[in-house]
C-alpha cells in the first residue's frame, strides 16, 4: 500500500487509526519481534503524533510519520534496556492443517529477519512486505533514500550468507 493512500488533508486522527491500526501492528511486530514490544511501539507512536496530529497531516504523510515513530520507540526502548527482546512467533502459528503458501513464507520472512539490526530488518520490511521504495524507506528510516539503499543492501548480503543458494545447472 502507498503511503498516505488512506490519510488525507482532512483525516482525523480517530479515522487513522481505526484505518491502519492493523497494517501498523503487523509492522511494529516485524520489526520488534514481539507482539507486546508492538503493541508498545505503535502505542508510544500514537501517543507522541496525537498532540500534533494537525501538523503531522499537513508535512504531507502521517503514516510515514507514524512508522518512523514506531522504529524510533523501539530503538529508544531497546536502548534504555540495553537488550533485544526475544522474537515471539506464536501468532504465525495456525491449529489444524493450514499450510497455505502465505502463512509458510511470512513463518519464513520472520525468521529470516530476526537476526539483522533493527535498521536493517526495518528496511527489509519496508522494502519486500510493504513494496515501499527507497525514498519512503529513507522517509521513514530517517536517512536518504541511498542510505535506505544500503541498508537493504546489506540486510540482504546477511540474510545470503546465512543462507546461501545452492549451485544449480538450471
Amino acid at each position: 500500500m502507498a503511503t498516505g493512500a488512506v490519510a488525507g488533508p482532512a483525516v482525523s486522527f480517530g479515522e487513522f487509526v481505526a484505518s491502519r491500526s492493523v497494517g501498523l501492528q503487523r509492522f511494529a511486530y516485524l520489526v520488534t519481534g514481539n507482539v507486546e514490544d508492538a503493541r508498545d511501539a505503535v502505542q508510544d507512536a500514537l501517543v507522541g503524533a496525537y498532540p500534533r496530529w494537525t501538523q503531522v497531516v499537513r508535512k504531507g504523510d502521517p503514516e510515514a510519520y507514524v512508522r518512523r515513530s514506531i522504529v524510533n520507540a523501539h530503538v529508544s526502548r531497546r536502548r534504555r534496556d540495553g537488550r533485544e527482546s526475544a522474537w515471539d512467533p506464536s501468532w504465525l502459528e495456525v491449529a489444524g492443517p493450514d499450510n497455505s503458501p502465505a502463512l509458510l513464507d511470512a513463518q519464513l520472512a520472520v525468521r529470516l529477519v530476526t537476526d539483522l539490526p533493527l535498521r536493517q530488518r526495518a528496511a527489509v520490511v519496508l522494502r519486500f512486505y510493504e513494496d515501499r521504495s527507497y525514498a519512503e524507506i529513507g522517509e521513514i528510516c530517517g536517512c536518504s533514500a541511498g542510505a535506505a539503499r544500503v541498508l537493504v543492501h546489506r540486510a540482504l548480503t546477511a540474510l545470503r550468507a546465512r543462507f546461501p543458494l545452492e549451485d544449480s545447472d538450471d
